[in-house]
C-alpha cells in the first residue's frame, strides 16, 4: 500500500497497513532546503523543490502546498510585506468600510505573476513530482480567515458585532475567490485541499455558525463537486466548537494540541470521520527527544484505537526540530505494525 493509498483508505474508513503520518511542514521544509522563507513563500519551484525533498529524506504520506495566508490578499492589491526570514504580510488593512469592499475586483488564481497563480505552479510541480505515489494537499484560506487577513483580526471581529450585514457581505465576496482558488488547484492535480480557518477558533460558537461555518460549508461542497477532498485546520483551542464544525462537511479535521485528544476521539469517533493531530510542536517535537516523541506519538495511536486516523501534530513543525526527533515520529507506525 503506498501513501496515497493509505491515506485515501483511512479517510474512507478501510483497513490499512498501517497509521498515515500527515504533518503540515513549512518552515521545517524550508529550512532542509537551503533557502530562505522569502524565496520559499514567493517562487512555486522552490517551494515544490522543498517539499519534495522532505517527502525523499523522511516516511511522510502527505505533503502540503502552504506557506502563508497572504496570497489572496495580494492579489487583491494589498500592501505586502516580504522578509527574508518569515512569512509575507499585509502590512496595512485592505478593506476598512464599504466603500473599499465595493473596489475590489475577483482575480483570476490563474494570471502570471500572480502569488495564487505561484501556489498553483508549486502544486502542479510536486503532482508531478510525487506521481500516484503520495497524498498532494492543495491550499486555501477559508473566508472567515480571508476576511481577517484583509480586514486585520481585531478590526473583523468587530464588524461581526457593529457590522454584521458588511461582514457578510465580505465573506460571500471572498467565498467565491477561495472557491476559486481551490479549484485551480485541484485542476494542477492536487487530490485535497487544506483549508484553514484558524482565527475562528477565537470566536463562539453562535458567531462560528454564523460567520464561519456557512462559508466553509459552500468551500467544501464546490470542492467535493469538482472531485475533491477537505482537510478543515483550524489551529488553537477548538474543544467548544468540536461539534458544529463536523457539520462543515470536511473529509478531515486537524486537532490542535490545545483540544483534549478525548474529546477529538469522541466527536470524530461519533461522526465517524476521520482526523488527524494533536502532538504539542513544541514539547513533543522542538523540545524532545527521539525517544520521547516516539512515546508521545505511539499513544496516540493506541488512544485513538480504531477510529479512522492520522498521526500529525496539532499545527506546523517547527524549523529547528532535530532531524532524528522528526525521524522517530514518522517512523512509529511503521514499528507498530
Amino acid at each position: 500500500m503506498n501513501s496515497k493509498a493509505r491515506c485515501l483508505a483511512c479517510l474512507r474508513g478501510d483497513p490499512v497497513d498501517r497509521t498515515p503520518v500527515f504533518p503540515l511542514l513549512m518552515f521545517f521544509a524550508q529550512q532542509r532546503a537551503g533557502i530562505t522563507y522569502r524565496e520559499y513563500a514567493t517562487n512555486g519551484r522552490a517551494l515544490a523543490a522543498a517539499q519534495l525533498n522532505i517527502r525523499e529524506r523522511f516516511t511522510v504520506d502527505a505533503v502540503t502546498i502552504c506557506s502563508d495566508a497572504f496570497r489572496v490578499t495580494a492579489d487583491l492589491g494589498g500592501e505586502m510585506a516580504y522578509p527574508e526570514d518569515r512569512p509575507p504580510f499585509a502590512t496595512r488593512p485592505l478593506v476598512t468600510g464599504e466603500a473599499d469592499l465595493k473596489r475590489l475586483g475577483r482575480p483570476d488564481p490563474l494570471t502570471r505573476g500572480s502569488r495564487m497563480a505561484d501556489r498553483v505552479e508549486a502544486t502542479r510541480l510536486v503532482a508531478e513530482g510525487v506521481g500516484d505515489e503520495c497524498l498532494v494537499l492543495g491550499w486555501v484560506d477559508m473566508p472567515f480567515a480571508e476576511a481577517c487577513s484583509i480586514c486585520g483580526v481585531a478590526e473583523f471581529m468587530l464588524l461581526l458585532v457593529d457590522q454584521p450585514s458588511l461582514a457578510h457581505r465580505l465573506l460571500n465576496f471572498l467565498t467565491d475567490i477561495v472557491i476559486d482558488f481551490g479549484l485551480a488547484q485541484l485542476e494542477a492535480g492536487a487530490v485535497m485541499i487544506g483549508t484553514g480557518d484558524a482565527a475562528a477558533s477565537l470566536v463562539s460558537p453562535g458567531h462560528y455558525r454564523e460567520f464561519a461555518l456557512p462559508y466553509e460549508q459552500r468551500v467544501i461542497d464546490r470542492i467535493h463537486e469538482a472531485g475533491g477532498l477537505v482537510k478543515l485546520h483550524i489551529c488553537g483551542n477548538t474543544t467548544h466548537l468540536l461539534g458544529d464544525m463536523v457539520r462543515s462537511g470536511a473529509d478531515l479535521y486537524n486537532v490542535d494540541h490545545l483540544v483534549p485528544f478525548a474529546s477529538a476521539c469522541e466527536v470524530y469517533g461519533k461522526a465517524d470521520v476521520c482526523f488527524k493531530g494533536n502532538l504539542d510542536p513544541v514539547a513533543d517535537f522542538l523540545q524532545s527527544t527521539p525517544a520521547r516523541c516516539a512515546e508521545r506519538s505511539t499513544a496516540l495511536i493506541d488512544k485513538a484505537g480504531g477510529l479512522r486516523y492520522m498521526l500529525s501534530a496539532g499545527c506546523e513543525i517547527p524549523a529547528n526540530v532535530h532531524d532524528e526527533v522528526f525521524r522517530a515520529f514518522c517512523e512509529v507506525p511503521q514499528k507498530m505494525r
